[in-house]
């Protein structure tokens, strides 16, 4: 009896033992059902989040509603960069990110990898800008949602213009080079050793193909690729205008200019060094604390007309899921709450990145909140050009790598202008699988 009394506790303990692990394991399974998801974005990095001032506490709020964290995978700031990037993580067929931050000529390069957003937010998508939603979908496929649209401008310094006497900003390219010429003579003569007429984005990457389409828009040179697919990047207007932007540099531009982003220009301009500068229209123009002179003030206007036009290259940003995330409902979320009115309102009120949402257009209470974009806007359609990305489909970001790294040469005076656009010409027609040809194409 005592021997039978000794074994009943181990026996108790043995059965403890084989059950605590069942406990055990259901309960972490429990436990990481009811967990909530984390959604990874990819690509707002710290130079897009100064443009928006859209923080981590935006997405806080999402969190607070939600439950769905999200957390940040920066990305590079070029966007032959970030488009490089975004490529591994899909060849990989990476989990994460979930949501990427794409560029407005990237839809037909990612399509394939991308969820359908029509199955999630297709009513969210019949209230955004008809253009914007319709170049974001592929072949029927709602690629990415529109989150906001830019276009190139001028900055310019207002106090400066009125100091050396002239009235309004310039017309044409050839007042920018006198105007940019004059005011950097006189504030050299003043003292400011480093100061130059004119900055823009000379770097090879995107946004020297965005920079060099409308110098040779603006001399009628074309589309590089037409809506016919033909290829009209080689003739004599676009020799033209990339001829007059190579006589900028050591001028009114800085040699350095060739080495320039985005970022670079804006340092010039805030740092009082510049008289004008190409960018996007990307923030509040009232700001004077960035620049060293309290009477100095940034303004913006119309990029300057060449011979036949002036011309203005169309920019934004989407947003799209990847087909291997593990969350495309939350990620769809996030999608719609960045995209929703409360904070496409906040992007229009506070920040000069447009938002997609078609009725801040349409009401005229919207445009009276912002009298610098209203003024610019307006001319929009006149203006506006846009990448041959559609065109090019897939191809667009062979072509575009082409196009800026023949401008490139020509800007480092690496090349002659005439020889670089007839090789571009015939690289280009390789890309698309045309038979090759260097003839000149006619001017547009």
């Amino acid at each position: 009896m005592v021997h039978a009394r000794a074994r009943r506790p181990s026996f108790c303990v043995l059965l403890l033992v084989l059950l605590l692990p069942s406990l055990s394991c259901n309960r972490t399974k429990s436990d990481t059902a009811t967990a909530p998801p984390v959604v990874t974005f990819i690509g707002w990095g710290p130079a897009t989040q100064r443009e928006l001032s859209m923080d981590q506490s935006v997405f806080d709020q999402f969190t607070q509603q939600t439950g769905i964290r999200v957390d940040f995978i920066p990305g590079p700031e070029s966007m032959t960069q970030r488009l490089e990037l975004y490529r591994r993580y899909l060849a990989s067929k990476s989990t994460t990110p979930d949501v990427y931050y794409i560029d407005v000529v990237w839809p037909a390069i990612l399509a394939d990898q991308l969820v359908d957003l029509n199955q999630y937010l297709a009513k969210d998508a019949a209230d955004q800008i008809e253009a914007q939603v319709t170049n974001d979908t592929v072949n029927g496929k709602l690629t990415s949602m529109p989150f906001n649209i830019e276009m190139g401008v001028l900055y310019y310094r207002a106090d400066l213009l009125r100091k050396y006497g002239y009235s309004h900003p310039p017309n044409t390219w050839d007042e920018l080079e006198k105007m940019a010429a004059r005011i950097q003579a006189g504030e050299r003569a003043a003292g400011n050793r480093n100061f130059w007429g004119y900055v823009w984005q000379g770097a090879a990457y995107e946004g020297l193909t965005c920079n060099a389409l409308e110098w040779e828009e603006s001399y009628g040179g074309g589309d590089i690729i037409e809506d016919d697919g033909s290829i009209t990047v080689n003739n004599p207007r676009t020799v033209q205008a990339i001829n007059r932007a190579r006589h900028w540099i050591g001028s009114i531009s800085p040699p350095s200019v060739i080495a320039f982003k985005e970022q670079d220009s804006r340092n010039v301009l805030y740092a009082g060094n510049a008289a004008f500068a190409r960018d996007w229209l990307w923030r509040q123009f009232s700001d004077e604390t960035l620049l060293p002179e309290s009477t100095a003030k940034v303004a913006i206007a119309l990029l300057p007309a060449g011979p036949v036009r002036r011309a203005s290259t169309l920019g934004g940003q989407s947003l799209a899921i990847s087909k291997y995330s593990r969350h495309p409902k939350e990620a769809a979320g996030l999608i719609g709450y960045l995209t929703s009115h409360d904070e496409q309102f906040t992007l229009w009120k506070s920040h000069a990145m447009l938002p997609t949402r078609r009725e801040f257009f349409a009401n005229p209470e919207y445009m009276r909140d912002r009298p610098e974009i209203a003024s610019v806007w307006k001319e929009v359609q006149n203006v506006a050009v846009t990448r041959p990305s559609t065109v090019a489909g897939a191809h667009y970001d062979e072509v575009s790598r082409a196009y800026f790294s023949a401008v490139h040469a020509v800007l480092a005076g690496e090349e002659q202008t005439d020889k670089a656009m007839a090789d571009l010409q015939a690289q280009l027609g390789t890309i698309m699988g045309q038979k090759p040809s260097t003839q000149a194409s006619p001017a547009h």
